[in-house]
């Protein structure tokens, strides 16, 4: 726990040092050195979920197709998920969309310069906020994300759990504390590349650290126990069989529009189990007999292997099994049926996708 003392012994020099720091070791990146909000916003959003060297790549493929708020705003969401395609945790592109769309009807336009009005943007929470208001107009708002939390935690030897109520406050206004009043923006920027780069979440180089000297962790040996963290989300597994089903150079797809993973991104027709079928299984599923009910010929070409695909609380068992029908049916009316070489054009799940690049090759 951080103590009033060890505050006013070091906060006059942690941000200075940090800055200086910065300055010298910090990444050339294409959303640094800008005080456009709506870049900004869009870097941060992709950064939520996904790592700098990942996104990148998507960040100017998205900023290249959608350059302003009202670019994004006028688009078509599936053209959106499409940018996204590849990113995971969809809902962040669909609320930027909803959120571009908010900024066009309830501020004109024109992204929103105060605390308060950007926080009422769809998907935007206190650290994404404080991130666009310090970055773009240098106004005073600490961020607090995992790299703050780590850096902290270690530096003042903190034990609460960051994933506690307690602890988020406990950090938030710690974070508050140290923000430089002359150049919050800058403070930001350092604070959060110092736990990117220098205090990482394993074996940092401590030795090489300018802060050591007053860091409570590297002083009682606790660096690899900070930060704590006590909750764990459980995970499920669940178990996709998905047909890709072929008629006279035409497929079927549907779009996910309940609220689960992956929501209004497209797929082929999906049979969900407690387990991976074998094609013997799946012929007399009665999901799979409703389907192609009416149907003279089912050839199934091919079942792929077991695919795992992890996301953040589940694991994804999934198998792609390969059919060739001799008719159209009415059930199958309820699906999209679309030129194969087209479904490109569809925003898809990245496991979606793999499947698709592998089709690809062999075609």
């Amino acid at each position: 726990m951080f103590t009033q003392n060890t505050m006013n012994t070091s906060n006059s020099n942690i941000s200075a040092t940090l800055a200086l720091w910065y300055a010298q070791n910090k990444r050339d990146l294409p959303w640094r050195n800008i005080n456009n909000p709506y870049l900004i916003w869009i870097s941060e959003i992709i950064l939520q979920q996904t790592r700098v060297n990942q996104g990148m790549n998507y960040y100017l493929r998205f900023i290249e197709r959608f350059s302003t708020v009202s670019e994004l705003a006028e688009a078509d969401e599936d053209e959106v998920l499409k940018y996204w395609q590849g990113l995971g945790y969809y809902s962040r592109a669909r609320n930027l969309h909803k959120a571009a769309r908010m900024i066009s009807t309830d501020f004109k336009g024109i992204f929103p310069d105060k605390h308060i009005d950007v926080l009422k943007l769809m998907g935007v929470g206190e650290y994404t906020a404080a991130a666009i208001c310090s970055f773009a107009y240098n106004q005073p708002y600490a961020v607090v994300d995992g790299n703050v939390f780590r850096f902290l935690s270690r530096l003042f030897g903190i034990e609460t759990a960051i994933d506690s109520s307690n602890g988020k406050k406990e950090f938030t206004t710690l974070a508050q504390k140290l923000l430089s009043k002359t150049n919050p923006g800058l403070h930001n920027q350092a604070i959060m590349e110092f736990g990117a780069l220098q205090c990482v979440p394993i074996s940092p180089n401590c030795d090489s650290c300018p802060l050591k000297s007053i860091c409570k962790a590297f002083e009682l040996n606790l660096v690899a126990n900070l930060p704590i963290k006590t909750i764990k989300a459980k995970v499920t597994h669940r178990f996709f069989n998905y047909l890709f089903i072929e008629y006279q150079g035409y497929t079927y797809i549907q779009q996910r529009v309940s609220k689960d993973i992956w929501q209004n991104l497209y797929e082929f027709p999906l049979i969900e189990s407690n387990r991976l079928l074998e094609i013997d299984e799946l012929l007399e599923e009665r999901d799979f007999k409703s389907l192609f009910e009416g149907i003279d010929r089912i050839e199934i070409i091919e079942k792929t292997n077991q695919k795992k695909h992890i996301l953040s609380h589940r694991v994804i068992f999934s198998q792609f099994i390969s059919i060739k029908i001799s008719g159209k049916i009415t059930e199958l009316d309820k699906l999209i049926i679309i030129p194969i070489e087209e479904i490109d054009r569809y925003p898809v799940s990245r496991l979606m996708e793999l499947y698709l690049e592998k089709l690809r090759l062999k075609n």
